[in-house]
């Protein structure tokens, strides 16, 4: 990333300044959720969306797809690396998640056949559901075991209760369960990056 106002590039992964007049001045950027998603399944979930428009004024071609596709279209990198990772391939999806001393990625293609998937980082246990599309949020599970959920609006716990899946928290009756921090990201950046961190394939 790079901002215009001080001229300072950023990791992405660390959301730390890496260069300009910005480092070293102990900034860090708050961890956020973001969730990959096609327009279909995003559009069905949130019907009432607005989207910016393709028509830019710009000459550059935003359709999906266009400007890496050649890019995309093979496992091959243009960026140099410190170390490859073969336990997946260099730009198979990930789902990252950390905390200040661990790192966990989920492969988006297991997550999808999974559904449901309990795991911990750090002290949190948490949940991840997944969709056929490959689209995975993470929720702080707590105490709470989910069995199931439909793959739209609702998950039910291993005592049958029933959830509704928010894109920010699962809700049933006056409890909720917040969404944790995390987003899609390949496989070659997420690792090199972060060496240590724990695979789930």
């Amino acid at each position: 990333m790079y901002d215009h106002a001080t001229k300072s590039c950023w990791s992405t992964l660390h959301g730390e300044p890496v260069v300009g007049p910005l480092v070293g001045k102990g900034i860090k950027l708050n961890r956020r959720y973001v969730v990959t998603s096609t327009w279909g399944e995003w559009k069905k979930r949130h019907p009432d969306t607005k989207v910016l428009s393709l028509e830019t004024g710009h000459r550059r071609d935003y359709g999906e797809g266009v400007a890496y596709h050649d890019y995309f279209a093979t496992d091959k990198l243009m960026f140099t690396v410190p170390k490859l990772d073969d336990r997946l391939k260099n730009k198979d999806e990930v789902l990252a998640l950390r905390d200040e001393k661990e790192q966990l990625a989920i492969a988006i293609k297991w997550m999808a056949k999974q559904r449901v998937h309990h795991d911990q980082l750090g002290e949190v246990k948490i949940v991840v559901l997944g969709d056929d599309d490959g689209t995975s949020r993470a929720y702080a599970a707590d105490d709470v075991k989910f069995a199931s959920w439909n793959g739209t609006d609702t998950a039910t716990d291993a005592a049958g209760r029933k959830w509704r899946v928010l894109e920010d928290r699962l809700v049933a009756g006056d409890r909720s369960l917040q969404r944790m921090p995390s987003h899609n990201v390949f496989w070659f950046g997420w690792v090199s990056q972060f060496p240590d961190t724990r695979l789930v394939k």
